[in-house]
């Protein structure tokens, strides 16, 4: 399998009590297939599967499956601190038919590059399905390192790395050492380099309520090659992409973005709250400023 185009970590909306809101899961859903996404990861860390019960997740996983009803390819996460755990979230998944595993380093245990790699590798035995790496140290406290890497040459599954470290030198050394690793960006305000150097897909948070945006992006520079206009956009899309990557306060962002376009995303998980009056206004003025500039710029481009 080969990850192209922009994969959008779907959210989980809440009511206020913390029950799920169907409706707007099902409004999400059509909204990013309607946008031209070319994928759906369900239980990302955007998806706060950290603060869901397994029970809940394999619920979504489940849902999520019948309202994508395989227009496009749905990507299930197996994040957790257990690797049992993790192989139990892969063969759920595989047993209701999901395309594709998003795999990450278990997080606050620091595991070593061989003991991520055997991390990895139990997940992949289990369920035998194509892997996205998730490479996060921010979160996660290491780094998929290059005995990792290469202990993980052993499958072909391994074919894509969602790479959010914001480190410039791993991207280089992805992009010239491991090129049968598929190369994508998971760090938003470093898409245009990740596309300069081969990146064919875009994990982006900011694609739950703006796919359009990131859509037009990834066309530009991954598919047409059109660098004078991915920068334009790029431009554009900075200032909410430093809200988003800066701010503290990610997915409450996220969460409001959506309930901007309609779609009542509810509060974040706690110990997270929503964001207060000053920060959506904020917020909204950049969404409507970035929307009107990159209008103006599809519009020359017509």
């Amino acid at each position: 399998m080969q990850f192209d185009g922009i994969y959008v970590p779907i959210v989980t909306p809440y009511h206020d009590d913390f029950t799920i809101n169907e409706e707007a899961l099902a409004d999400t859903v059509e909204l990013l297939i309607g946008a031209g996404v070319a994928g759906i990861v369900v239980a990302g860390t955007t998806g706060e599967y950290y603060a869901q019960s397994m029970e809940t997740r394999l619920w979504l996983f489940e849902r999520l499956k019948k309202l994508i009803d395989g227009r496009v390819p749905m990507v299930a996460g197996t994040g957790d601190m257990q690797t049992e755990n993790s192989v139990t979230y892969a063969r759920a998944a595989k047993e209701i038919g999901a395309d594709a595993l998003l795999v990450a380093t278990p997080p606050y245990s620091c595991p070593t590059g061989r003991e991520i790699a055997l991390h990895c590798l139990a997940i992949d035995r289990a369920a035998n399905l194509p892997v996205m790496l998730y490479n996060y140290p921010g979160r996660m406290g290491v780094n998929m390192d290059e005995e990792c890497l290469d202990r993980l040459g052993r499958s072909p599954n391994f074919c894509g790395i969602k790479e959010s470290s914001g480190d410039i030198n791993r991207l280089h050394m992805l992009a010239r050492d491991y090129p049968h690793i598929g190369l994508g960006c998971g760090m938003d305000d470093q898409a245009l380099e990740f596309f300069a150097w081969g990146a064919r897909f875009w994990v982006c948070a900011g694609g739950n309520f703006a796919p359009e945006a990131h859509v037009a992006l990834w066309r530009a520079c991954a598919v047409e090659g059109d660098f004078t206009r991915g920068r334009a956009i790029m431009s554009a899309m900075l200032p909410l992409m430093r809200v988003l990557e800066q701010g503290g306060k990610f997915i409450q962002c996220i969460k409001h973005g959506l309930t901007m376009r309609g779609i009542p995303a509810g509060p974040p998980r706690k110990p997270l709250h929503p964001l207060n009056k000053d920060d959506k206004r904020a917020l909204e003025e950049v969404i409507r400023t970035m929307n009107t500039a990159i209008a103006a710029i599809e519009g020359e481009a017509k």
